[in-house]
């Protein structure tokens, strides 16, 4: 019962701080013509509400793909659907045809808001509550104040309530699968994951280690008998789940097709803006985008990107364990982030929903990674103006997951897995890492934090406009990069043992 009652006081504690976001600026506010991602958002709901579904993804005169066309899967569509009929239920101003752009009031940026809300209550906020009660070990306490700084997480809810869309959908069903794998309950763990990956395309960033991990499974139990099996009724499912989900998009392949190519759209380049990736961060030595076309930018990207997550992948498939496809999750996220194409600075969320798993396996790691991936949308937060919220939603944030985590006192080489390290440069590394590496915590922050102050404070030489914005997403590309080779030496390392675990409990 007194579990429960704090749970409930954390859930709380974390929507009044979405809801103090919410009351600032969002993307786009008050500047045409194209206005920003809360324009884009209401603008599918107008989309959706007045034109025929087979209209939504086509250049028409009524729908003009050039002003924030749909380009996401079939399920963002209907949920766009269904907040533009609550909205035309309230105001029909808000989704009226061609007159509703750009449209901006308090009483619609309330209800965008509170749609944000909504979700997040019914998908992603009892996803995080059951994950953390259920598959993290240790005391009620301690699973508590993972969930509290879980929930707390400054990058979702910046990108979520002030620059304005709808990530916790696609993350809390990918989180619901996690959960429903982490039980034995495959089945339903693929149908969510399905589920998440007809909302939001990115989703693909976790979905070698979800096929890997089951397959994994299956092979484990036996492909003659019970692991058969389970791959037909995890087969089944996904096709299914994928059927209903397009199922009006089906009767014309046609329409099908132009589907998968609005939310593909390959022609849009490498990267766009300064993105923390490795091609924007070598785009600033080797010009990449001109010395390379097109197709080969794409087979470049796909090459590279196949070979970053392959390791960690095969890994997976021959040790399916949960905490083997936690730390791939987090692997392939990143791999994915760092050398794929056309990746958005907003893409790290991805990644960073796999570092929050790993908050109370790896707090200090968890911790750095997610302050790094709230600070490389930094230039992003100032267009918005949420440099005050990003201040304090970070602060917030680094606090209680130091102090109710322990982050700082969990720095031994056994609880930060660096026994490998050792093993790999035995002769070399004859010096205390678990010192080292909080030192570089130490100095990370204060980059981090002297960065922020300069990209808010100072203004650029005229010869260098992008200066502040280069600096912060390569710094970021470089946290980004070591946590990825980090994670992957953990991996291939031995898992934690049971009694490290019970010690630390």
């Amino acid at each position: 019962m007194q579990t429960w009652s704090l749970v409930s006081i954390c859930v709380l504690l974390s929507i009044i701080a979405r809801w103090g976001v919410s009351l600032n600026s969002y993307s786009g506010a008050g500047k045409p013509p194209m206005f920003g991602d809360y324009e884009a958002q209401r603008h599918w709901q107008e989309v959706t509400y007045n034109l025929p579904i087979q209209e939504w993804y086509f250049n028409t005169t009524n729908n003009d793909l050039n002003y924030w066309g749909l380009d996401y899967p079939p399920l963002t569509a209907y949920h766009s659907w269904i907040c533009a009929y609550l909205a035309k239920t309230i105001n029909p101003e808000w989704v009226e045809l061609h007159k509703s752009r750009g449209y901006e009031s308090t009483q619609h940026k309330l209800f965008m808001r509170t749609t944000v809300l909504v979700a997040d209550l019914l998908i992603y906020i009892p996803a995080v509550v059951l994950y953390c009660l259920y598959l993290t070990d240790g005391s009620s306490k301690k699973k508590v104040s993972v969930m509290f700084c879980f929930l707390l997480y400054p990058g979702l809810i910046l990108i979520d309530y002030g620059h304005f869309q709808y990530n916790g959908v696609s993350l809390g069903f990918a989180l619901w699968g996690i959960l429903a794998l982490g039980l034995g309950w495959d089945v339903l763990g693929s149908m969510a994951f399905s589920l998440a990956l007809n909302y939001k395309q990115m989703e693909l960033y976790h979905a070698l280690p979800f096929f890997c991990y089951l397959l994994g499974k299956c092979i484990k139990t036996g492909l003659m008998g019970r692991g058969l099996f389970l791959l037909v009724r995890v087969g089944v499912t996904v096709l299914a789940t994928f059927a209903l989900c397009w199922l009006p998009f089906l009767a014309e392949p046609s329409q099908a097709m132009q589907v998968v190519r609005r939310i593909f759209p390959v022609a849009r380049g490498l990267f766009e803006d300064k993105v923390a990736n490795t091609w924007c961060s070598l785009n600033t030595l080797i010009k990449i985008r001109s010395i390379l076309p097109g197709d080969s930018q794409l087979y470049l990207s796909l090459a590279c990107t196949l070979l970053a997550v392959l390791p960690s992948c095969i890994r997976l498939l021959t040790k399916p364990t949960f905490w083997h496809f936690k730390l791939a999750l987090v692997n392939s996220s990143l791999a994915f982030f760092l050398f794929s194409f056309q990746v958005h600075e907003k893409s790290i969320l991805l990644a960073a929903l796999p570092a929050c798993l790993l908050l109370n396996d790896l707090p200090l790691m968890a911790l750095w990674f997610l302050q790094a991936s709230t600070f490389s949308m930094l230039p992003l937060f100032l267009k918005d103006g949420l440099l005050v919220p990003y201040i304090v939603t970070s602060l917030g944030f680094l606090f209680f997951s130091i102090y109710l985590l322990s982050a700082l006192d969990h720095c031994s080489e056994d609880k930060l897995r660096l026994g490998a390290y050792n093993k790999l440069f035995y002769w070399v590394l004859k010096m205390d890492l678990a010192f080292i590496v909080r030192w570089k915590f130490y100095i990370s922050i204060a980059a981090m934090v002297g960065l922020s102050i300069a990209a808010a404070v100072l203004i650029a030489p005229l010869h260098l406009p992008d200066l502040f914005p280069v600096l912060i997403s390569t710094t970021a590309f470089l946290h980004f990069l070591g946590t990825f080779i980090h994670f992957n030496v953990i991996q291939f390392s031995e898992p934690p043992s049971r009694k490290s675990q019970k010690k630390s409990n």
